[in-house]
């Protein structure tokens, strides 16, 4: 059984085992004898004049926990104040309302509204029916210093138990609940005849849409909005007041249900254009000639609103993995962000993510993106989440898809705000738009709207409902649409006459003709051979080369390293970071340079030619093994330095950001960053290259094939620390066989560099280069501080990156045998061969395996006449690695079977003991030079 004190915290923070009265008097007498030791909700209450003013109500005695209600009012209390403890029950009862008021809301259209909930009870506060039409001390309620009991429970199911149900009391702050309580508690009168004709209106072309196609296209998928037309007011209602408060621009993560309907009521895609797809009539040559289906699409364009008024907004393009649209939405509007930051940052664009009810409970990448809502890399001012509620998933009804009351609840976690709205109450959706909208921009956090509504047809209009849910399916068949229960609610308060119903209908049957008139005359439509739109609005235009080469100068090495040495006067750099700096700064004049120092000099290099570099990751910042410290911590203050932010006023801004432990969420925004913002070195780096498993969607579904599917294209880059080191099987391979195997039509680079200078270039090249695709780069981890890695500085000052690197060691003449590899094991190869003293072995490392550099390739092993073998060597598995991608390029290149020196085939990428590691690294070697 819970204490005393544990069940008052329940009560303050939710009412989890509803309130007991006696709680609420022990409360008070806490507050009276140390106001610090209740809970802030309960501080309020009581310092609340009308309350303070009254005297204290005698203590009740005995302990136990379990007093009920009705003991407040028994002889214990004869004497006591009465007026004092009423104003305290129902104060009471009127903050239960706050907390679970939306339990008994009309939101579900399909359900009638409920007529009572246990803890909302009047016994459960020691208050009866006798009690209703006595006056009692209220403090402001509703305007009012007192009421009847009657009159405070109407206001109550008015403000809380109307077609609209507010969770906000889970907030911590009380600033945050006092402004959504004073707005949900102030219920304005109906909307005005222009705003009632605007939500016909809009109702009207979001059903004319769907009636549209179901009508011409029978039997096609379309995840139709009808019975949430209702989605459209809200867009309509969030884009009107960003509008209103100077936004320029939205964004919006779009789900299957209502695309279509969005792209053409809200992005203003055309008719012609959308049918043009259902009929698979677009140029076969063209980027969406080969792409996905036409409700995976994005788009850009204007809104405009009937009074007039225009913004920019887009939908981001959206695979069928849900949810995942969600972290690359919020990628592109941080990047748009950053760009006006100097103006008005991120009141400038507004993320919309509008999710399905089953998919948001059920896909955790939900949950890693609203982590990342406050986090400073990531926050984008606040997102608008609009959940259309549909009921049902595929066919799983909600008892089966999640264990929670609401699908919403996950977003308590970052005490998101949450409003039900019922979705046949279009006016009831208008008012929590705009109230959802406010929020965001006052307090610049998310929130999150729960259109309550249907689904009319299956989950793609071409199965059966009713097969899983017919109750349900009996309801929506005898239910009319939204737009004529509107019409009909309109007239019947006489808010309209039926000449405006008229306008109405033949606005709705003009958008009809239209459409008809539209997909008959207009040809189908040609996108041509280049890059449609493609729901990202890039804040500049898609890259060009920068320069033709990668090298620099010394002046710019210089001044470079000087940065790791130019600190802020006083500040205490941590001893065991102290001797990499020097290192660092020694580089000038032992001409030696290490990994961690090459990536520095390329990314001060890239700022101080005006490209903005964002980096990201698990402990990216200081790096996880220890060799990056891009940002510095002062050992006595904890002051951070970035000293690669101190290149000058010319300088473009470096932005290091430590992420939240996620992969999914994390490499998804990331790829939405570099896709809107094609000018930036956008870098994502895993703590182990293993990690980025967890990010495997985002691979398949974006980065490999985005540009094929929707014309996208996303130079982000992926730091993969990869290398076979006797750290087990989680701890070793990045996994570059599931990268290569996606790797066709010139779509992305993978690069595994075994030399600073290299890595360095390929930065550089990655950044300047004009091709805009990304690169997946296995980076090292024992190589970082090898002494056997490094690069002198002309490495820097000259030439540009080798996807081949050549041995230029060995006399060509006497090679018998060609070793081919990448990485690492290209220095243990190298480190055997001086252990045995081989003068016929060539080692050849392959830099960069796709594009596959076959011409470098062929031009270094026409350098060998007399080698009669050729090998391919990996540290990893023979199923793994790169040997099943390089095998039939390098039979191609060379007309011989090239054989292929591995470990074994093996499901684990390596082996969990380092003494058997050593063995096997061993055998490898011995095998590689037999």
């Amino acid at each position: 059984m819970a204490s005393q004190s544990d069940t008052a915290r329940t009560v303050v923070h939710g009412l989890d085992f509803g309130l007991n009265a006696w709680v609420v008097d022990e409360q008070r007498q806490r507050y009276l004898r140390d106001p610090g030791s209740v809970e802030e909700t309960w501080r309020d209450f009581f310092a609340a004049p009308a309350v303070a003013a009254r005297p204290p109500v005698p203590a009740a005695r005995g302990t136990s926990a379990v007093r009920s209600a009705h003991a407040v009012s028994g002889p214990e209390y004869q004497g006591g104040d009465e007026a004092a403890l009423k104003a305290v029950r129902v104060a009471a009862l009127i903050h239960a309302y706050r907390v679970r008021g939306h339990l008994m809301a009309g939101t579900d259209p399909l359900t009638p509204q409920p007529v009572a909930h246990p803890e909302l009870d009047l016994t459960a506060f020691g208050l009866h029916d006798a009690d209703r039409v006595q006056g009692v001390v209220v403090d402001g309620f509703a305007g009012r210093a007192t009421m009847t009991l009657d009159e405070v429970l109407g206001a109550l199911r008015e403000f809380y138990c109307r077609n609209a149900g507010f969770e906000y009391m889970h907030i911590q702050d009380a600033g945050e609940r006092r402004w959504i309580q004073e707005r949900v508690e102030n219920v304005p009168g109906r909307p005005d005849r222009a705003r009632q004709l605007r939500i016909l209106y809009r109702l009207g072309a979001a059903e004319a849409f769907e009636t549209f196609l179901q009508t011409k296209y029978v039997g096609h998928k379309r995840y139709s909005l009808e019975g949430g037309e209702s989605m459209i007011v809200l867009l309509d209602s969030l884009l009107l007041g960003a509008m209103e408060d100077g936004v320029a621009e939205a964004v919006i993560g779009m789900a299957h249900r209502g695309r279509l309907n969005v792209l053409a009521n809200i992005i203003g895609k055309s008719y012609a254009q959308i049918f043009g797809e259902f009929e698979d009539a677009e140029d076969l040559g063209s980027v969406q000639g080969s792409g996905d289906v036409k409700y995976h699409l994005g788009a850009e364009g204007t809104y405009r609103a009937l009074q007039g008024g225009t913004i920019a907004v887009s939908v981001v393009a959206n695979p069928s993995h849900l949810e995942i649209v969600g972290p690359v939405a919020q990628g592109v509007v941080r990047a748009k962000q950053d760009v006006a930051e100097a103006h008005s940052g991120w009141l400038s664009v507004l993320p919309v993510v509008v999710h399905g009810d089953a998919a948001f409970a059920g896909q955790g990448v939900v949950a890693e993106t609203l982590n990342m809502s406050q986090l400073p890399g990531y926050r984008t001012g606040g997102t608008v989440h609009v959940v259309v509620n549909n009921q049902v998933g595929f066919t799983t009804s909600p008892a089966h898809g999640r264990s929670s009351t609401y699908a919403t609840d996950v977003a308590r976690m970052v005490e998101a705000p949450i409003f039900h709205v019922n979705g046949d109450d279009p006016e009831a959706v208008d008012r929590v738009a705009r109230l959802a909208f406010d929020y965001r921009q006052t307090f610049h956090k998310d929130v999150v709207v729960d259109l309550v509504c249907y689904r009319r047809h299956g989950h793609s209009e071409v199965d059966d409902p009713s097969i899983t849910q017919p109750v349900m399916y009996d309801l929506i068949d005898a239910r009319a649409s939204v737009r004529t229960l509107y019409a009909q609610a309109l007239v019947a308060r006489g808010d309209i006459g039926e000449r405006q119903v008229e306008a109405a209908r033949r606005n709705y049957q003009d958008h009809l003709e239209g459409a008809f008139a539209e997909t008959r005359t207009l040809p189908a439509p040609h996108f041509g051979h280049g890059m449609p739109g493609d729901g990202v609005g890039r804040t500049t235009a898609p890259r060009a080369a920068r320069r033709a080469g990668t090298a620099v100068d010394e002046a710019t090495v210089r001044q470079v390293i000087a940065s790791q040495s130019d600190l802020p006067q006083g500040f205490t750099v941590h001893p065991r970071v102290l001797p990499q700096l020097q290192r660092r700064t020694a580089a000038l004049e032992t001409g030696t340079v290490d990994w961690a120092t090459a990536e520095m000099l390329a990314i001060g290099s890239l700022l101080l030619e005006g490209v903005p570099v964002r980096l990201a990751g698990q402990d990216s910042r200081r790096g996880t093994f220890g060799q990056r410290h891009a940002v510095l911590t002062d050992r006595r203050t904890g002051a951070a330095h970035t000293p690669l932010n101190s290149l000058g006023p010319r300088a473009a801004g470096f932005a290091p950001y430590d992420s939240m432990l996620s992969e999914l969420a994390a490499l998804a925004f990331e790829y939405g960053y570099a896709l809107a913002r094609p000018e930036a070195l956008v870098l994502w780096e895993a703590q182990f290259g293993d990690f980025a498993n967890g990010a495997q969607t985002v691979v398949d579904e974006y980065i490999a094939s985005s540009e094929q599917k929707w014309g996208q294209r996303s130079a982000v880059t992926l730091l993969l620390p990869h290398g076979l080191e006797g750290q087990g099987p989680d701890h070793s391979s990045a996994r570059i066989e599931r990268f290569l195997q996606l790797c066709a039509q010139d779509n992305m680079t993978v690069a595994m560099p075994s030399l600073p200078g290299n890595y360095f270039h390929l930065l550089r090249q990655q950044a300047l280069g004009g091709r805009g695709r990304p690169l997946v780069v296995l980076t090292p981890k024992s190589m970082l501080r090898s002494k056997a890695a490094t690069s002198a500085l002309p490495e820097f000052t000259q030439g540009g990156f080798r996807p081949v690197l050549p041995d230029d060691t060995v006399d060509p003449a006497q090679v018998t045998r060609v070793l081919l590899c990448s990485g690492k094991v290209s220095y243990d190869l190298d480190a055997h061969r001086h252990g045995t003293g081989s003068t016929g072995t060539a080692i050849v490392r392959v830099e960069r395996l796709y594009p596959f550099p076959e011409a470098e390739l062929a031009a270094e092993l026409a350098r060998f006449p007399a080698a009669a073998h050729v090998r391919w060597v990996q540290e990893e598995p023979e199923n793994q690695g790169a040997w099943s991608f390089v095998a039939r390029r390098l039979y191609r290149l060379t007309g011989r079977l090239v054989e292929c020196v591995s470990r074994p085939e093996a499901p684990a990428p390596a082996v969990g003991s380092a003494r058997r590691h050593g063995l096997e690294q061993k055998a490898l070697l011995a095998s590689a030079f037999r």
